[in-house]
């Protein structure tokens, strides 16, 4: 035995061979499955089971055929992968909710909207095309296409179908390929065909232009397309972005009903996030929520407001925020051009890339048909021929034995004319064929010279597709289906105090710093039942959906929800528990109102200034310094302040000083020491000889109660000229025997 020659064997480096390899598999992925072709906006598996479809004679006119019967076809003929994926697929275009024109009319169970893969197998599903699949394939035998062959060589397949409409912008599409994906939005098809009919007039439109003939895209669901008119103008210039949709609405009596949801959400998973805000309680104006979708309203979900106070649109407004009521899209319009490459396209480049694409298929199909006229009459020219000298072209083919050459030299015909009249049947030998084929030559020589003229001229083609186009809205047009509310409220989530009921309640603080809330105005909180050793310290009315804040005795402020606060039935629980004031602190007041509210923050030393109620709110359990107290100096009561310009400030000293001054003269500030309210010697400061006593605002229809020991005495404003002067003054003495000021009030 001679010896067994060695095989050539090829050596490269992993790298290399990883390399290459992990390059022609992305290549095939961008090009031969995730991406669309510009031309006829389909990837390769959808224009396969379009194209099988076809060939299987299911038309729209045809009858149904079992959907596994089409499947069987593609793969064995064109698509050698998965069945489940390709049927997945053809599902696709037959869901009337998933494309907004579907290629496939289906028989069975396709999916509902609210679950779209819930269709049944391709075994039980009949299928056929649609009446706008004929828009991509009635042209597909005219010479308008170039066909390969497809994976084992056996058949051909059409590279790209001859669309006359720009189905990718149309239809959209996602995909995601290696290092780069596509998301093309659907669009109505009368405002996109209107746009290339404005481009065909006039290609330097501008984007503002087209965009008052397509102003945004038409999704299939039809729910409200909520982006501003400068993020769809960026979105259209430079071929992405995000379009955002929020469902559509209304009021039936007290109810709401949402009719529209967003492209392809779930009905079932909108009722499951509501249904669980209102479980954890964080919905408690909704009452109820049903599902009442039928075959006749696709999509009809009931909300039951707890009340018809609940402001609607309100609510709309925190479910937007909080639910896939509001959706926003990703748009990226990468898609396989003219030149087969990847690419983003804005909107009037992949316009006029597709009318160019329209342009060179219709050439095609003209020049197709001019040929086969100019055969035709080439060949009527031979039979003509042939009438004219019928008797002796029989005389040639009854006597000769190869009859064509004798023909062909006898009457100057080709091969193709003289084998059209071997061909001719007994019964075309009438004398009337004889006026058929002049008249058939007349027409196709008309024929001939309206396509010479449509080929020679740019524009005259233009215009011929014009006409088409505008012959294809008649027929296929319709009415966008997403409305465009460039304006609208921003979504925004309910903030607890939306969200808790309102109601009147009563914070209690005793002097041990335990707090309880009371349902209500009308209670005595110095009535209720304290701890042994404890009592009422103070109180403040409110709404149970405000936040109290609580002032300890070094000037810091703390925050909690009054809904979270004990019930007055029990003796309440220690605030301390919830709150880490500094050591040896005391809580000294409460306070409770709108953010904006003003306040007179003030110390026993005889300073103070405004602030609002929002600058004392703290979330810090620690809470937060908001007035300064130096040299030991004790809080004061809050005081509200209603009317900067018109009330005073009144100051009253444990030796009977009393001064008011306009509050005009004080700062605002949101912490701080603040300014001097009253002027006490220094001498009588540091010893604590004197100090602030009471602090209160006062208006000028009011009078002030000044309680001295166990006496109190009422005095009107205009009785107290003699002690109003300028801030920070030393105020006058109150008369004999009520100079042991312990408080003084407005009244």
């Amino acid at each position: 035995m001679g010896k067994i020659p060695q095989t050539e064997l090829e050596q490269q480096s992993v790298s290399a061979f990883s390399e290459r390899a992990y390059l022609d598999y992305s290549m095939y992925v961008i090009l031969d499955r995730a991406l669309p072709f510009v031309g006829d906006g389909l990837k390769p598996v959808q224009r396969r089971i379009i194209y099988a479809m076809s060939e299987l004679g299911l038309k729209s006119s045809a009858k149904f055929k079992k959907s596994a019967r089409t499947v069987g076809d593609v793969l064995g003929k064109f698509h050698p992968h998965g069945d489940s994926a390709c049927y997945e697929a053809m599902v696709l275009m037959a869901q009337p909710f998933s494309y907004r024109y579907p290629f496939i009319d289906g028989q069975g169970n396709w999916g509902v909207a609210d679950d779209p893969k819930s269709f049944a197998a391709m075994r039980y599903t009949e299928s056929r095309l649609s009446r706008y699949a004929d828009l991509l394939l009635a042209e597909i035998n005219q010479g308008t296409v170039s066909w390969v062959d497809n994976f084992d060589g056996s058949l051909q397949e059409p590279e790209s179908l001859p669309a006359k409409v720009p189905n990718l912008l149309l239809n959209g599409t996602s995909g995601i390929a290696v290092g780069m994906a596509t998301d093309v939005p659907p669009h109505n098809l009368t405002e996109t065909l209107s746009a290339c009919i404005q481009l065909l007039d006039k290609p330097a439109t501008d984007l503002d232009d087209i965009m008052q003939l397509l102003p945004a895209p038409d999704y299939p669901t039809g729910a409200d397309i909520v982006s501003s008119a400068a993020d769809l103008r960026q979105l259209y210039d430079v071929g992405y972005g995000s379009v955002k949709m929020r469902s559509t609405y209304q009021k039936e009596d007290d109810d709401i009903v949402i009719e529209a949801l967003p492209f392809q959400t779930s009905g079932s998973k909108i009722i499951t996030q509501i249904a669980t805000q209102m479980r954890a309680k964080k919905l408690p104006l909704v009452d109820d929520i049903r599902d009442e979708s039928d075959h006749k309203n696709l999509t009809r979900i009931v909300i039951v407001p707890r009340s018809n106070r609940v402001d609607a649109d309100a609510l709309m407004l925190h479910l937007f925020a909080t639910t896939d009521l509001e959706k926003n899209y990703r748009v990226n319009m990468n898609v396989i051009g003219l030149d087969g490459r990847p690419q983003i396209k804005p909107l009037i480049p992949m316009l006029k890339e597709w009318l160019n694409y329209r342009l060179q298929i219709l050439t095609n199909r003209l020049n197709y048909r001019l040929e086969k006229i100019l055969m035709r009459l080439h060949i009527l020219q031979g039979l003509l021929i042939a009438f004219l000298n019928i008797d002796e072209v029989i005389a040639i083919i009854r006597t000769e034995d190869k009859p064509k050459p004798v023909l062909i030299a006898r009457f100057s015909l080709d091969d193709v004319q003289a084998e059209a009249i071997l061909e001719l049947k007994l019964r075309h030998l009438a004398k009337l064929e004889e006026m058929k084929i002049q008249t058939e030559q007349d027409e196709l020589a008309a024929e001939k010279k309206q396509l010479e003229l449509l080929l020679s001229s740019d524009r005259r083609l233009k215009t011929y597709l014009k006409k088409e186009l505008k012959a294809i809205i008649k027929e296929f047009g319709d009415k966008r289906r997403c409305k465009i509310m460039a304006k609208v409220i921003s979504a925004q989530a309910f903030n607890k105090e939306d969200i808790v009921p309102a109601e009147n309640v009563t914070i209690v603080l005793s002097d041990k710093g335990w707090v309880r809330s009371a349902k209500g105005h009308d209670i005595d909180p110095s009535a209720l039942n304290y701890k042994s050793g404890d009592g009422y310290q103070t109180s403040v009315k409110g709404r149970s959906n405000k936040p109290v804040i609580f002032i300890d005795s070094t000037g810091r402020s703390y925050t909690l929800v009054a809904n979270s606060l004990p019930s007055a039935r029990s003796q309440g629980e220690p605030l301390t528990g919830r709150l880490t004031p500094p050591t040896d602190a005391q809580f000294v007041d409460m306070v409770m109102g709108d953010n904006e509210q003003k306040i007179l923050l003030s110390s026993d030393i005889g300073y103070g200034f405004i602030a609002t109620i929002g600058d004392l709110l703290s979330l810090r359990q620690a809470g937060k310094l908001v007035l300064a107290l130096p040299m030991d100096s004790k809080v004061m009561k809050v005081a509200m302040v209603d009317d900067i310009q018109s009330q005073f400030v009144a100051v009253a000293t444990n030796r009977g000083r009393l001064l008011i001054f306009p509050i005009a003269e004080l700062p605002i500030l949101s912490k701080g020491k603040g300014n001097k309210l009253i002027q006490i010697p220094a001498k009588d400061l540091k010893p604590r000889q004197e100090f602030v006593a009471s602090v209160c605002v006062l208006s000028p229809t009011q009078n002030l109660k000044i309680t001295t020991g166990k006496r109190h005495f009422t005095v009107k404003f205009q009785d107290l000229t003699n002690y109003i002067a300028s801030r920070a003054k030393r105020g006058s003495l109150l008369p004999k025997g009520y100079q042991n000021v312990i408080l003084i009030e407005a009244v």
